[in-house]
């Protein structure tokens, strides 16, 4: 047990400051503290001795050095058990300092404020905070170490109950914490400070990127039994998305179940109207929009019932009873939305295995922070990963041009709009035919664009649906224009496409010919 009779407090939020202060006095707890933190604790009566008066010695340099001084670092480091240390101690005038409160001078927020300038963010990084950080986490068998207000009221309640000790459970738990706050302050100095050009203007991918998640869970196994798998999510997650879920129901995820769904959910909030994503190995088998949860899914599921056998349910509107009841009779892993009724949730409870998550859509949009740290998407390679920008596109009406003597019809254009953004979230090569706000064949992940059109009708036909005045979208260009005879042939009237192959000219001409209408967007969305 770790016994706490002085503390030292220095802390950049003071966010429930005062009342650990006022609850560690009550327990006869020495408080030392500097600057800001000592005044706060004046004005609120609470006993405390200045940093400065303790050391003997004044803070310095605009307040750089103030916690640098062997007395306080003697008294975090010194092991009460080896006779040696605690000698030293003595003959040096250096007491024990049992607990230490530290957050750090706010970093993060500093550089993630668009008007940050370089002298701001180094202004703002701390120097002994880190220091005493290690000082006090090194020593975790008889020091208590806090990085987080959320750590406080646990520590209090645990102190009140064992006679102002702590458990060395709670002191390697608080020691690891540190440690890891000290890196991800440090990772996070690096990133900054490596986007760095020799010019002076900043880069959006630094020399140096320092990766830092935090473990959500083990999972049984990876892709398949042979492999072990977790899930991490990032230190600042954006709000709406997957690691955000409540799991009100159902089996443990697994790593495929956390790929899929977050294909699903990813799709499925692309959509403005009410919409349902039906996704099966990370590819959408059915997307559809309806009036109700109900008629969005149904519609979905028409696509490709086959492939939907066990697949991830997502929609963007609250799932009822009418929703559930139908989906109920389905074989289905994942089940996710933002909300559900009681009466939905009474249906589903039936089908205990299972899983359903709730996930808030985003109102507002993310905060800069947010965004800044939820803008890349990374890919693992050979002893390194792939980073880019997220595929974040949306696509505008003065985007288009249309290039083909006919010309869509409003409705079509509708149609077309849907079918390019479903086929956003499709593996390449992608071919998505839609009609009347739902898919009718998802053609997806083939080395040929022709053989993607084919599979898409395939499907089609599989499903009993008809691709006659069908709408057709193509996550890519068409390199020649058999890809439009395939398509035309399938009974397709309009088609979306990037656009920018050296033979668009005889592409158009093959459109003109087959009397379609053709849409260019001048943007691809590959997705491997």
């Amino acid at each position: 047990m770790a016994i706490i009779k002085r503390a030292l407090i220095s802390v950049s939020d003071k966010t429930g400051i005062v009342e650990l202060a006022q609850n560690l006095h009550k327990l006869d707890i020495e408080i030392l503290s500097t600057g800001g933190t000592a005044k706060l604790f004046r004005e609120n009566n609470i006993p405390v001795i200045e940093v400065s008066d303790y050391t003997g010695f004044p803070e310095m340099l605009d307040g750089r050095v103030k916690t640098l001084h062997p007395k306080v670092h003697g008294g975090l480091l010194g092991r009460r058990d080896l006779p040696e240390h605690v000698k030293t101690m003595q003959e040096s005038d250096i007491p024990n300092i049992d607990m230490l409160v530290v957050n750090l001078y706010p970093f993060e927020a500093t550089v993630a404020k668009p008007d940050c300038k370089l002298e701001d963010a180094i202004e703002n990084i701390d120097i002994g905070g880190p220091a005493m950080l290690r000082s006090a986490a090194k020593n975790w068998k008889d020091v208590a170490v806090l990085t987080d207000a959320s750590q406080y009221a646990a520590v209090v309640e645990e102190l009140n109950a064992n006679n102002s000790q702590l458990t060395q459970k709670t002191t390697f738990a608080l020691s690891v914490a540190a440690f890891n706050r000290v890196s991800n302050y440090d990772g996070a100095i690096s990133d900054y400070l490596s986007s760095f050009n020799e010019d002076g203007t900043r880069s959006a991918y630094p020399a140096q990127m320092n990766t830092r998640f935090t473990k959500v869970q083990d999972l049984r196994y990876g892709e398949n039994p042979h492999q072990t798998a977790a899930f991490y999510q990032d230190q600042c997650p954006a709000r709406g998305s997957l690691v955000t879920a409540e799991q009100i129901q159902g089996k443990e995820l697994s790593y495929n179940n956390i790929a899929d769904a977050d294909a699903a959910w990813e799709a499925v909030k692309a959509f403005d109207g009410n919409a349902c994503v039906i996704v099966k190995h990370a590819n959408p088998c059915g997307v559809a929009l309806g009036s109700t949860a109900l008629e969005a899914y149904s519609k979905a599921f028409k696509t490709d019932p086959t492939s939907a056998f066990g697949g991830i349910i997502a929609f963007n509107m609250p799932v009822d009873k009418a929703a559930a009841e139908v989906i109920a009779q389905q074989f289905l892993e994942v089940l996710i939305a933002p909300e559900y009724t009681a009466e939905a949730l009474e249906v589903l409870s039936a089908k205990k295995n299972v899983r359903v998550l709730k996930i808030a859509l985003p109102t507002g949009g993310n905060t800069a922070w947010e965004q800044g740290r939820n803008s890349h998407d990374t890919k693992r390679v050979g002893s390194g990963i792939l980073v880019q920008t997220s595929d974040i596109h949306e696509l505008q009406m003065a985007d288009l041009t249309i290039v083909t003597k006919k010309q869509p019809t409003p409705a079509q254009m509708q149609d077309l709009l849907f079918a390019w953004n479903v086929a956003k979230y499709v593996k390449s090569n992608a071919i998505v035919f839609c009609g009347d706000g739902m898919t009718l064949g998802v053609g997806a992940g083939q080395m040929s664009r022709v053989d993607s059109t084919k599979i898409a009708a395939i499907k089609a036909e599989h499903a009993g649906l008809s691709l006659q005045d069908s709408v057709v979208a193509s996550d890519a260009f068409f390199p020649f224009r058999d890809g439009v005879d395939v398509l035309a042939d399938a009974g397709a009237i309009c088609v979306i496409q990037p656009g920018g192959s050296m033979r668009d000219d005889e592409v158009i001409a093959a459109a003109d010919e087959r009397g379609l209408a053709m849409v260019m967007t001048g943007i691809r969305h590959f997705r491997h």
